[in-house]
């Protein structure tokens, strides 16, 4: 249990470099403070530039893969491998970890992103195939709506959907996926009121249907 407990906590202090609030007190901004009020990638591109916005999603995958791939197996000064403990249930208990460092920052007065960057890495660190339905309906949401949002808790889905599919039957790779969509619906929440009230932003250049007069 002790291998467990450190680890995880290495894995949520992972989780809490988000890289868009670490590189924006590098150039002196609150990336909180600016757009949608959002630590992610998405409001960090829109708001700083494409490069700043995606070597944040750069960091942001990258942690969650490192939490996942990495520390379960690593051997650490006071965390000995307990044999007593999943190499799965760990690589899943460390990738929970990151993700909600992520949406729960300690240094960051716990205001962070969405999770979905990180979510990504670590389902890609996890489950290498389970990329390609994640990131085709993630995509295809975007084409056919332009929200981002959407498109992210909708991929969420597909991910819970084809893992049960996969797995036929309840695994505990199902139950991270259910649990990290329903996190992410969670953090979308203020973005599904906005949708609801006809304000929420659309990702134009991607987005279909957008009128001719908005393009």
């Amino acid at each position: 249990m002790w291998e467990l407990g450190v680890k995880t906590l290495i894995a949520y202090l992972l989780g809490t470099l988000l890289g868009s609030l670490v590189l924006g007190r590098l150039r002196g901004v609150d990336i909180r403070s600016q757009g949608s009020g959002n630590a992610g990638a998405t409001n960090a591109m829109r708001t700083q530039g494409v490069i700043f916005g995606l070597v944040v999603l750069l960091i942001d995958v990258s942690k969650g893969a490192v939490a996942a791939a990495w520390l379960p197996f690593a051997h650490l000064p006071g965390a000995a491998p307990d044999v007593d403990i999943s190499r799965e249930w760990l690589s899943l208990a460390c990738g929970t970890a990151v993700i909600l460092g992520h949406v729960y920052p300690v240094w960051f007065g716990f205001r962070g992103g969405k999770g979905v960057a990180t979510v990504v890495g670590v389902v890609g660190a996890l489950q290498p195939p389970l990329l390609l339905p994640l990131i085709l309906s993630w995509f295809a949401v975007v084409l056919l709506t332009g929200y981002v949002g959407l498109a992210s808790m909708l991929a969420g889905v597909t991910l819970v959907v084809t893992v049960y599919v996969q797995a036929a039957g309840i695994s505990p790779l199902l139950l991270f996926c259910l649990g990290v969509t329903l996190l992410v619906i969670y953090t979308h929440r203020g973005n599904v009121a906005r949708m609801l009230a006809g304000t929420e932003n659309r990702a134009r250049r991607l987005w279909l249907f957008r009128p001719r007069a908005a393009s």
